[in-house]
């Protein structure tokens, strides 16, 4: 096997012309990450399929469960697993290389409480999580598709937020998490907008405790980038 292997770009829309949030461009994979990937999947992977999970049967246990969607390189999603072993936490996915470094993470941490699937949030929001089950969501630094004709694309739009809002148990939470300052406002007038949702700041929140800085991000804010976070529970039946 070749030191890295090459990732085929998928079109971004499917075939009834839903506009996918993600484009899987042509990368490179590790051989390390494609390893961990085929070791790790098995063990913590989660195959789609279109049936709710039973979370207490995933985890082996009846805990709070917290979805993350983009887990990027999974450093994020690994971190806070580690902090709060009493929560359960399920990661979506969708670039292998992400996922292998997930795997990784969760086998040198000795993670139990975490679990990965590789598929469309979208679907797998839809098809695989039942009503009222989840505690919190994490949207943590979603592509910003900055160019104006691609904003269709960004994930945080009126319709996926009700279908998340939906998936929270009463007083569950959405927080998302951007560095580009138009999303951020784009992002607080949509989640202002869902009935279903309140917002627990008032406006953009000061960053909660258990969502650590990423390397990324301490970088940006030595530089002055700004970083805007947006958290909303879930109303009260």
């Amino acid at each position: 096997m070749n030191e890295e292997q090459l990732i085929p770009e998928q079109d971004s829309t499917e075939r009834d012309g839903r506009i996918r949030s993600f484009v899987l461009r042509q990368g490179r994979v590790s051989t390390a990450q494609q390893r961990n990937y085929d070791e790790g999947m098995p063990r913590w992977g989660i195959e789609y399929r279109a049936a709710p999970l039973d979370l207490a049967t995933v985890f082996g246990r009846a805990s709070p469960c917290i979805l993350e969607i983009g887990c990027g390189m999974g450093e994020t999603t690994a971190t806070i697993a580690a902090a709060y072993p009493q929560n359960d936490y399920l990661g979506i996915e969708v670039h292998l290389p992400g996922v292998g470094a997930l795997c990784k993470e969760i086998a040198v941490r000795g993670l139990c409480n975490l679990r990965v699937i590789r598929h469309d949030a979208v679907e797998v929001v839809r098809d695989m999580i039942a009503p009222g089950t989840l505690s919190g969501i994490h949207i943590f630094f979603p592509d910003p598709w900055p160019k104006k004709r691609h904003h269709k694309r960004r994930l945080v739009q009126s319709p996926f937020v009700a279908l998340l809002a939906s998936r929270l148990a009463p007083g569950g939470y959405l927080h998302c998490a951007t560095d580009w300052e138009e999303y951020a406002v784009q992002m607080l007038a949509v989640l202002s907008a869902e009935p279903a949702l309140e917002n627990s700041a008032g406006g953009f929140a000061p960053r909660p405790g258990y969502r650590p800085l990423t390397k990324f991000e301490q970088r940006g804010l030595r530089l002055g980038h700004g970083v805007w976070d947006v958290v909303f529970r879930k109303r009260a039946e």
